[in-house]
């Protein structure tokens, strides 16, 4: 067998895919296992996307390759949206890419700027793959502090302190995975300047910003923000279309023709229906938020009395699609507790260390759980 990459010693299988497999072995024994580890939604998207794509498939040219930069009326239903929703003002000849879920852009956005020894700033707690892909491509993590007491919003003194001269990118997402922790523009504006005093590339992940939050922000709002930030975003969490594998990647008009030259190198566009039906979603009005964040949150509700069943404490200021919830001192591994809980009550929470070290002593339960299962863990524990 030929030996592989070295840079495969740098990462290890993505927690969820291995752990998932642990799950479903439990589940094929016969365990009812209630899983409440992953935010993959389970309700569906609106019956107006799934029409869209239904009547896509049988137009002219439906089946071949499609742009790499996706067709024009999704990168203007992409800018549409960024105006109405967020007040934002984005070119979408020159400031938009598509992509095939925003979790690849992770990769094309280090591939198109990393060079092997180049530093990276990466939220601790935070998305696992900022580091890997980081890794992956031959730069070095460097990990800053995000904490309860400072409302898990970067710390500046700290930051300053660093020696950034060999930071090229710098990673941040508000609504902030995993904790929930909202952000501010005032946040975002110091952000922006740090990225400009630095010449550091400042990237918002912001897939989250419509769940459970009556403010949805984005960077791009910020002056002077799109002379040295990217936002990735996902339609995913939104619009429940997580399978469909549809973001986006906007701001910076010289960045984002970087990236494509990686990302055309990678792929031969998106599927035309995919496309039409993310059209149809982007169209969806305030109507659809509601009626999805009336089910979140009840599910919410029932999640807080969950946690507090497991004598843990909410974080009641967090938003998106978790509940973050801090362990009793007297536990000693967030990951033994969570492997206690699956193998004694059958019910899969995701512990905090997976998301960096400051996560020690925290869970995190999704909200893509019906509320008849989540109030059956509870019962679980009665």
């Amino acid at each position: 067998m030929i030996k592989a990459a070295k840079r495969l010693d740098t990462v290890q299988e993505y927690y969820f895919s291995s752990k998932l497999r642990e799950v479903r072995q439990l589940a094929s024994e016969g365990k009812a296992i209630i899983n409440m580890g992953i935010g993959s939604p389970d309700l569906n998207p609106s019956p107006e996307v799934i029409a869209a794509i239904q009547a896509a498939v049988n137009d002219e040219n439906a089946h071949q390759y499609q742009s790499y930069q996706g067709l024009p009326e999704l990168r203007q239903g992409m800018a549409d949206f960024y105006k109405n929703n967020y007040g934002a003002t984005i070119n979408p000849q020159t400031e938009i890419l598509p992509l095939m879920g925003s979790k690849e852009g992770i990769m094309h956005i280090s591939l198109a700027f990393l060079n092997e020894g180049d530093q990276v700033l990466i939220p601790n707690p935070g998305y696992p793959t900022y580091t890997s892909v980081t890794n992956l491509v031959g730069a070095v993590p460097l990990y800053y502090d995000l904490k309860e007491e400072t409302n898990w919003e970067p710390d500046f003194e700290a930051l300053e302190k660093l020696d950034l001269s060999k930071v090229k990118i710098m990673w941040m997402g508000y609504p902030h995975m995993p904790t929930g922790a909202r952000g501010s523009i005032a946040l975002f504006e110091k952000l922006v300047a740090f990225a400009h005093k630095h010449e550091l590339l400042l990237i918002n992940d912001n897939p989250y910003s419509f769940v459970l939050n009556d403010k949805p922000m984005s960077l791009l709002q910020v002056p002077g923000a799109k002379e040295v930030a990217l936002e990735l975003n996902s339609l995913s969490k939104t619009f429940n279309m997580a399978g469909w594998r549809v973001g986006m990647v906007l701001g910076n008009a010289e960045a984002i023709e970087a990236i494509l030259k990686v990302k055309s190198n990678m792929d031969s566009g998106m599927f035309y229906g995919v496309q039409k039906g993310a059209v149809a979603a982007l169209n969806c009005d305030q109507s659809w938020f509601e009626a999805q964040n009336a089910i979140y949150k009840k599910r919410r509700a029932l999640t807080e009395k969950l946690a507090e069943k497991l004598n843990c404490k909410v974080y009641k200021e967090g938003v998106g699609l978790f509940v973050w919830a801090k362990l009793p001192e007297s536990i000693a591994s967030a990951e033994a507790f969570i492997d206690t809980i699956l193998y004694d009550k059958h019910l899969f929470i995701t512990p905090g260390t997976i998301f960096g070290s400051n996560g020690e002593g925290y869970i995190r339960f999704s909200l893509c759980v019906e509320e008849s299962k989540v109030q059956e863990a509870i019962d679980r524990f009665n």
